[in-house]
């Protein structure tokens, strides 16, 4: 007489263990990177007591010199710069973008500052954050 072995060896991998892992991994990278958004830009940031974090935006107009305004990472002057705004403003983008974030060196002069803000204006930008740090 011959007996048939009824269990049969079976072997399962669990694999949720490994999912947490993974996450946990994925998780400690995404918040220990930090994110370069203008690099080779190098900028003063005024300092001011009431300076809050700005969300960043679509649009970043960095001012560094009179001559060197960069439209996130494009480089234009005061006078180019009207004309990179009318073809920025013309496309559909525009809808999309509800504010602008101007980051300005220190030794930037005010009205500098104020052309800028007035060609962004013009374009029919009008939410605009002033990027600064805050005090030590």
């Amino acid at each position: 007489m011959q007996f048939k072995r009824r269990l049969k060896p079976t072997a399962t991998v669990d694999i949720v263990p490994l999912i947490d892992v993974v996450f946990q991994l994925v998780v400690f990278f995404m918040v220990s990177s930090t994110f370069i958004l203008t690099p080779g830009i190098s900028l003063t940031l005024p300092e001011a007591s009431s300076a809050e974090p700005t969300v960043m935006t679509r649009l970043v107009v960095t001012i560094a010199e009179e001559d060197q305004i960069y439209l996130n990472k494009e480089q234009y002057s005061l006078k180019t710069l009207d004309e990179a705004l009318r073809q920025f403003s013309q496309r559909e983008e525009l809808r999309e973008i509800q504010t602008v974030v101007v980051e300005g060196d220190q030794s930037v002069s005010y009205s500098l500052m104020v052309r800028v803000l007035d060609t962004l204006r013009q374009h029919g930008f009008e939410g605009v954050n002033l990027r600064m740090r805050e005090e030590d």
